[in-house]
C-alpha cells in the first residue's frame, strides 16, 4: 500500500499489516460497552438538538464507521455530543419555524457544512486555525454551555410546558413563570433517573448506568402504564436506517447556517482532538491533527447525508472506550454495528421510554463539564486568562451560545494584539553567557556610563515596533551625555518584518544624532536575512557592529568584565561558577529592570 494511502486510510493500513490478535478481546468488549452507553445517550442528545430521538442512532452508525476508517486514534469514540447538540439547536431552531421536517433538513445541511469546512481545513493542513480558541475561552464556554444545556432539560424533567429561551436567564425565567404546570409524576421519574445515574456512576463506575436506568424506567413505565398518567413518552419510534440523500435547502438558509457551521466545525474538532491526544499520551500512539480534521469532516458529511446532525469525539465515551480495552478502530466498528442492529430490531422497546429519563441522562452527563478547577488554575496562573474565561462565561450565559463563543474569540484576539503591542524590554545589569571552550562568564554590574545594554523579548513586528522604538529611545534619553554605545541583545528576537527593520534604521539614525553607536548581538537567521535584504546587515558587519554573542560584544567594546574562576562541567551537564568564598553555584539569572507601556 502506498505511503500516502496508508496515511489517509489508517484502518486499512492496520489490517493490511496484520491485526494484533491479542487486542481483539479488548476491542470487542470496548465496542459493545461503548454501544450500550451510546444508545440512550445518542437519543438524549438528539432530543437536546431538537431532533427526533431516532436520529441520534442514525448519527451513531455510518459517521462512526467513517471515522474508524479515516481517524488516527484507535480509542476516540465518535458520535453525538452535548455541546454540539446544543449549538445545533441554537442554529437550526430559529430557521425551522417549528416545522419538524424542515428542522431535520436544516440539521442535515448544517452537518454537511461542518464536514465540508473540516475537510477543507484538513486537506489544506490548517489545523492551526483552532488555536483561535484558547483554553480559557473553551473552559468558560463549556462551563456556561453546560448550565444552558441543563436548564434546557428542566422542562422535560418536570413536565412544565414553557417556551424555551436561547439564554440561561430566558430559560429559567420561562420555567419559573410556569412552575404551576409542574407535573409531580414526571418530576418523580426525572429525579429518580438522576439519582439512579449518580449512584451507579459513584459506586459502579464501570457499569453501563444510562442503559440500566433507561431500561428500568422504561419497563416500569410499561408495567405501571405511565402513558395513561400524562407522562410524556417517546411513542412510536421508526425502525431501520435511512438511505443517503442530500438535504434540499436554499441559498438563504445556507448563508444563515455558515457562521454556526464554522463555530461547530472548530469546537467539535477541538473537543475530539483534545481527548484523542490525551489518550494517545497514555497509549503512545501518534495522532495526526490534519488527518483527524479529514476524518471528522468525512464523519460529519456522512451524518448529514444520513438525516442526522453534526457529531464529534466525546470525552466521557472515549474514557469508557479506553478503560474497557479499546486500542484500535475495530472497537468503533463494533460500536457502529451494535447501534445499527438496535435501530433495526430494538426500536419497539423505546415506545414507553419517558422523555424525562433522556433529560436526566443529559443533565448528569453535562454536570462534569462545569470546569471549576480550570477557572481556579486560570486565576492562579494568569489573571488575563481568567478574565477571558469570565467574559466568555458571562457572554454565553447572558447572550446565548453562539454570541458567547464569538465574544470569547474576539476578546482573546484583542488580548493577543494588546500583548504583542506591549513588549517586554530588559535593561541588563549583568548577564551569564557561555563563552568558548564551554567556559562560563558572568558580567559584573555594568555601571559604566558609556554603555547601555538592552534586550528585546519580542518579535520586531508591526504591532510592537513603534512601542519598542519609544522604549529604546526613552532608555537612551535617561542616560547623560557620556553615553557612547547601545548594545541590543537580539537573542530573544525571533522574527522581524518591514516595520521592525524601519524601527532599527530609525533607532540607529536617532542614536547617531546623539553620537551614540548601535551594536547588535546574537542575531538569529530570520532577522539577519531581513536586515540583509534591507542593506543594513552588510554595512553594520563592515563597521564591526555585529557580534556573535553578547559576551563578544562587550569584550570588543572594552567594557569591564569580572572573570571568576572556571569550574568544570558537572555530571549533569550544568555549568557552575565559584564565588570568592569558594562556594560553587549556578550562574545567576539576568538582573534587569523592565519597561512596559
Amino acid at each position: 500500500m502506498p505511503v500516502w494511502l496508508a496515511r489517509r486510510l489508517p484502518l486499512l493500513a492496520l489490517l493490511r499489516g496484520g491485526y494484533p490478535r491479542q487486542l481483539l478481546r479488548g476491542d470487542v468488549v470496548a465496542g459493545l460497552t461503548t454501544a450500550v452507553m451510546l444508545i440512550p445517550q445518542a437519543m438524549a442528545y438528539a432530543s437536546l438538538a431538537g431532533m427526533p430521538p431516532i436520529t441520534g442512532l442514525y448519527a451513531s452508525v455510518v459517521p462512526i464507521a467513517v471515522y474508524a476508517l479515516l481517524g488516527t486514534s484507535g480509542v476516540l469514540a465518535f458520535g453525538p455530543v452535548a455541546i454540539v447538540a446544543l449549538l445545533t439547536a441554537s442554529a437550526v431552531g430559529p430557521l425551522a419555524g417549528g416545522d419538524p421536517t424542515t428542522y431535520v433538513v436544516l440539521a442535515g445541511a448544517l452537518a454537511l457544512m461542518v464536514g465540508a469546512i473540516q475537510l477543507l481545513l484538513g486537506v489544506l493542513r490548517l489545523g492551526v486555525v483552532v488555536d483561535l480558541l484558547s483554553h480559557s475561552v473553551i473552559s468558560g464556554f463549556t462551563s456556561a454551555a453546560a448550565l444552558v444545556i441543563a436548564a434546557s432539560q428542566l422542562r422535560a424533567l418536570t413536565g412544565i410546558e414553557a417556551e424555551g429561551g436561547e439564554t440561561l436567564v430566558a430559560e429559567l425565567t420561562g420555567i419559573l413563570g410556569s412552575v404551576g404546570q409542574l407535573h409531580p409524576l414526571t418530576l418523580t421519574v426525572g429525579l429518580g433517573s438522576v439519582l439512579g445515574l449518580v449512584l451507579l456512576k459513584r459506586f459502579m463506575p464501570r457499569f453501563p448506568a444510562p442503559l440500566a436506568v433507561v431500561g428500568a424506567v422504561t419497563l416500569l413505565a410499561y408495567l405501571v402504564g405511565l402513558d395513561n398518567a400524562d407522562v410524556e413518552l417517546l411513542g412510536q419510534v421508526p425502525s431501520g436506517l435511512p438511505g443517503p440523500s442530500l438535504p434540499a435547502v436554499g441559498v438563504a438558509e445556507l448563508q444563515s447556517l455558515l457562521v454556526p457551521a464554522v463555530t461547530i466545525a472548530l469546537l467539535s474538532y477541538m473537543e475530539g482532538i483534545s481527548v484523542a491526544k490525551a489518550i494517545a499520551a497514555k497509549t503512545r500512539d501518534r495522532v495526526d491533527s490534519s488527518q483527524e480534521l479529514i476524518a471528522s469532516g468525512a464523519a460529519n458529511l456522512a451524518s448529514g447525508l444520513f438525516q442526522a446532525f453534526p457529531v464529534a469525539g466525546g470525552f466521557s465515551r472515549t474514557a469508557v472506550n479506553f478503560q474497557a480495552g479499546a486500542r484500535t478502530p475495530l472497537a468503533s466498528l463494533i460500536t457502529a454495528g451494535t447501534v445499527a442492529l438496535s435501530a433495526l430490531l430494538l426500536t419497539p422497546l423505546f415506545t414507553y421510554m419517558p422523555r424525562a429519563v433522556l433529560a436526566a441522562i443529559v443533565i448528569v452527563a453535562v454536570a462534569g463539564l462545569v470546569d471549576i478547577a480550570g477557572a481556579r488554575r486560570a486565576w492562579r496562573r494568569d489573571r488575563w486568562d481568567f478574565a477571558m474565561l469570565v467574559v466568555t462565561f458571562a457572554a454565553t450565559v447572558g447572550l446565548g451560545v453562539e454570541i458567547g463563543i464569538a465574544v470569547g474569540v474576539g476578546a482573546s484576539l484583542l488580548l493577543l494584539i494588546a500583548r504583542i503591542a506591549r513588549p517586554h524590554i530588559a535593561e541588563l545589569g549583568y548577564a551569564p553567557s557561555i563563552g568558548e571552550h564551554r567556559n562560563v562568564k558572568r558580567y559584573d554590574t555594568l555601571t559604566d556610563p558609556r554603555a547601555l545594554v538592552v534586550r528585546v523579548d519580542a518579535a520586531l513586528l508591526f504591532a510592537a515596533a513603534p512601542t519598542i522604538m519609544r522604549h529604546l529611545e526613552h532608555l537612551a534619553e535617561q542616560r547623560d551625555e557620556r553615553l557612547e554605545v547601545m548594545v541590543l541583545d537580539a537573542s530573544a528576537i525571533s522574527d522581524i518584518d518591514g516595520d521592525g527593520v524601519h524601527v532599527l534604521e530609525e533607532l540607529e539614525r536617532g542614536l547617531a544624532a546623539r553620537d551614540v553607536t548601535l551594536h547588535l548581538a546574537t542575531v538569529h537567521g530570520p532577522v539577519r536575512d531581513a536586515l540583509d535584504r534591507a542593506g543594513l546587515w552588510e554595512r553594520l558587519l563592515r563597521e564591526g557592529r555585529i557580534h556573535e554573542s553578547l559576551h563578544r560584544a562587550l569584550v570588543a567594546l572594552g567594557l569591564p568584565l569580572d572573570r571568576p574562576e572556571v569550574v568544570s562541567v558537572g555530571d549533569e551537564g550544568t555549568r557552575a561558577l565559584r564565588d570568592p568564598a569558594g562556594q560553587t553555584t549556578r550562574p545567576p539569572l539576568v538582573s534587569y529592570r523592565t519597561t512596559r507601556e
